[in-house]
């Protein structure tokens, strides 16, 4: 073997020998200079090796087990268990089969930096360090991909092997030359058996690192921003942090400085509100952390107020300082990062989304506001979720027969980020107009899914949707962002500031999603008072009454009724007046006011009656029976709901024919006319099934039970009772639910089921007590008492 003084004679004599193998035409393929170089390299530290001499070039002792040049362990990293655990594994060094995974990509599903893709990667490597599975080293480099000076395959090849021992000299000139230099010194390694691992953080195309990815046994563990799909590799998807691993961090941070500093467990409701506010983001956490530790004394309450205001929460979210790797502490820094690296229309795509409503976005909600096709938008969006600007693709039910299904969301600050951004791109983007086709599609659709809400047959329905389940689930999927989409400033300017709670007021009350009904109705009246569209403010006013009566807020539905009612007067619209008169009779008959309830149904039925409009009419007629009953006026009562019944029928509107059916169902109970009341309960249960009324189907079964009770079948009461109670329970109908369950219990006790009869007065009586229903939980009390004295005083009888 040449000593290494005649290196370069050995090399020229190899060129020559070279050149007349592959003259001679055996096939001979001939090595570079690098791979010579490489070999004389081994084969040196093997003779070093065996005369008990230093193995590496640079005449100093090899470390053991290879060089480590991992940056320090994250400190007060928390959370991350099942993600950790998962690339542990895929590091572990294997038996060498086929298949075995060439490279980890670790990346954010939220899309953003700051989700702590580095701190696990170091992480991992540090316990393979620990654990001693790279005997041939752990070598770390940041490609700074985001950066403006992004680090090639060329670059780190020859820093990692100048970290392996390889001198400046004996290095290739050339890109190429280094990066094979590099595979031979990893095909080396894997013949001593000395794995390594090489950590390649924050890197930005397949192009950095796919020459550099090495085979079995040795592993590679890449960060990234963006997925990485083409490269071989295994990936773990990281989501912001658990809200209380979130504060779990921020202890942690806190504790760094102060080993007392306990202000995140003293103070639990602040920090819980302060990591919320934070996005749960381990890097917006850090810097939080860092600005109360120089402020030991302050509250965290005044640190989560101060970032209240999402106009300032991203300068908030800033530290003068590096992180570990020299790039700044500040989350809008960060974003920055990649949104540099868009494409023209993925910048103008980002900036727009920020002025979608709500917390995500389907495909052809999208396409409306980029005024682009389904398939283009979904492109576009693709291509900021592999960037990790916006969560993405989750396929939803509910979408319409033409409809590109997916759903995409912003992470909130990421949404904040991009909304700062638009008001200096707002004309190139057109985003005034394209809100304005967004509010136009949110409009349109619910207008087309609101025609399967009304129950009457002969009705239009709209094509746009397949029918009836399809129109709610797309309802039930954009609720939230129709309801927040009426608020928007934008919408007081356009036709869905106003029609889209025409549009969404019934399926709003049938799915007793009575805070946006009561938020979206309010809304209408502000924006009607405004423009001074009298008639519609008295259409919204009747909503809002109705919702509000559906929450028992009877005062504040009294008085919007009252308000419909009046400017009706004023404006002369009878049809309108009796509306609004027969819904403020419905709260009338709660607040227990019977005859100024009954005053206002008869008033509004007569109304009806003379304008020729025999549906409301039976409207009307059914709730002055509800009145009737209260006031023991029984043979009226089923009179008016006979006939409201029969009205309902004729003009095939099931759904309240079916009301009509069980309000006559109760008031037959009460005149012990048994047999019809069970009839009409039943019939009435079965039209609610039919038409999927879920709350209105158990209200129905409770009423059944009743009357099940008067005639002694009170197995099959039990079993009416225990429906109803979870219908309502399911729908969220808790004082409903107690009146089903004070009335199992009822006849629990009179099977002698004592023990379940008290559990059931009991549940009912707390829900009495939370609704502040005062006089039904005293009666579900003394019910309560029955029982247990009737259990007593059988005990003593045995």
């Amino acid at each position: 073997m040449p000593g290494e003084a005649h290196t370069r004679y050995f090399l020229a004599l190899v060129a020559f020998l070279q050149r007349e193998a592959v003259a001679s035409g055996g096939g001979y393929t001939a090595r570079n200079t690098a791979w010579w170089q490489l070999l004389l390299l081994h084969a040196r530290q093997d003779r070093n090796a065996s005369r008990g001499r230093p193995r590496t070039g640079s005449g100093t002792a090899a470390p053991p087990g290879g060089p480590v040049t991992l940056p320090p362990a994250p400190a007060g990293f928390t959370g991350r268990a099942a993600e950790l655990e998962k690339v542990l594994g895929w590091l572990e060094p294997g038996d060498g089969r086929a298949g075995e995974a060439a490279a980890v990509v670790v990346s954010a599903v939220a899309g953003m930096g700051g989700v702590g893709k580095t701190a696990l990667a170091l992480q991992a490597a540090h316990q393979a360090h620990a654990r001693g599975w790279f005997p041939g080293g752990i070598l770390f480099a940041d490609l700074r991909g985001y950066g403006h000076d992004p680090i090639g395959a060329g670059e780190t090849a020859d820093r990692f092997l100048r970290t392996l021992g390889v001198r400046a000299k004996d290095l290739p000139d050339t890109v190429e030359g280094k990066v094979d230099a590099w595979r031979v010194m990893l095909d080396a390694l894997a013949v001593q058996g000395r794995p390594l691992l090489a950590v390649l953080d924050n890197v930005r195309n397949p192009g950095q690192i796919a020459a550099l990815l090495p085979g079995p046994p040795h592993r590679a563990l890449v960060t990234s921003r963006h997925t990485l799909s083409v490269l071989p590799a295994q990936r773990v998807d990281l989501n912001p942090l658990t809200p209380d691993d979130a504060v779990d961090l921020l202890d942690r941070t806190l504790r760094t400085g102060s080993e007392d500093d306990g202000r995140a467990t003293a103070q639990p409701a602040d920090a819980l509100r302060l990591v919320e506010l934070c996005g749960y983001l381990p890097l917006a956490l850090r810097i939080i952390g860092a600005l109360l530790r120089d402020e030991r004394d302050r509250p965290l309450a005044a640190q989560a107020a101060e970032l209240e205001d999402e106009r300032t929460r991203l300068d908030a979210m800033e530290y003068e300082a590096d992180d570990d790797e020299g790039r700044p502490l500040a989350v809008r820094a960060s974003f920055e990062l990649s949104y540099r690296h868009l494409t023209g229309p993925q910048l103008r795509t980002f900036r727009l989304l920020a002025a979608a409503p709500g917390t995500d976005i389907s495909t052809t909600a999208a396409a409306a506001l980029l005024g682009q096709t389904p398939l283009q938008t979904r492109r576009l969006l693709a291509g900021l979720a592999r960037a990790h600007l916006l969560n993405g693709a989750t396929a939803s039910a509910g979408m319409l027969p033409a409809e590109q299904g997916d759903r995409w969301a912003m992470h909130d600050l990421i949404r904040l980020f991009a909304d700062a951004l638009a008001p200096a791109h707002s004309d190139e983007d057109g985003r005034d107009t394209a809100v304005v086709r967004l509010l136009d599609h949110y409009l349109a659709t619910a207008e087309a899914a609101s025609t399967y809400m009304e129950t009457r047959a002969g009705l239009p329905r709209s094509d746009l949707f397949t029918g009836r389940d399809q129109a709610l689930q797309w309802l039930e999927m954009e609720r939230l962002n129709l309801v927040t989409a009426a608020a928007t400033p934008p919408a007081r300017r356009h036709p869905a500031g106003t029609n889209l709670f025409f549009a969404l007021g019934q399926f709003l009350s049938w799915q007793r999603h009575f805070d946006d009904w009561i938020s979206l109705t309010a809304e209408a009246v502000d924006v009607c008072r405004e423009t001074g569209d009298r008639h519609r403010e008295g259409m919204a006013l009747t909503s809002l009454g109705a919702a509000l009566h559906a929450v028992r807020r009877f005062d504040e539905a009294i008085n919007a009724h009252t308000e419909a009612v009046a400017l009706y007067i004023e404006t002369r619209d009878l049809h309108s007046q009796a509306i609004a008169l027969d819904n403020l009779g419905t709260v009338l008959t709660e607040v227990r006011r019977f005859d100024e309830a009954i005053n206002a149904h008869t008033v509004a039925a007569l109304m009806w009656r003379r304008t020729g409009n025999p549906h409301h009419e039976g409207m009307a007629l059914n709730n002055l029976g509800l009145a009737l009953q209260q006031v023991r006026r029984f043979d009226e009562a089923i009179s008016a709901h006979t006939v409201a019944a029969a009205v309902f029928r004729e003009t095939d509107d099931r759904h309240q024919e079916g009301g009509a059916l069980t309000n006559l169902g109760t008031v037959l109970t009460e005149v012990r006319r048994l047999d019809e009341a069970i009839n009409a309960h039943t019939d009435a249960a079965a039209i609610f099934r039919e038409t999927g009324n879920l709350h209105h189907e158990g209200k129905t079964l409770n009423n059944l039970g009743l009357a099940l009770q008067e005639m002694r079948r009170f197995d099959e009461a039990i079993n009416a009772h225990t429906d109803a109670a979870a219908f309502l329970r399911e729908v969220g109908d808790r004082h409903n639910e107690g009146k089903a369950l004070n009335n199992l219990g009822a006849a629990l006790a009179e099977v002698r089921r004592f023990d379940e009869a008290i559990s059931a007065h009991t549940d009912a009586a707390a829900i009495f007590r939370e609704t502040g229903d005062r006089h039904s939980e005293g009666i579900a009390l003394n019910n309560r008492a029955a029982a247990y004295e009737e259990r007593r005083r059988r005990a003593q009888s045995l």
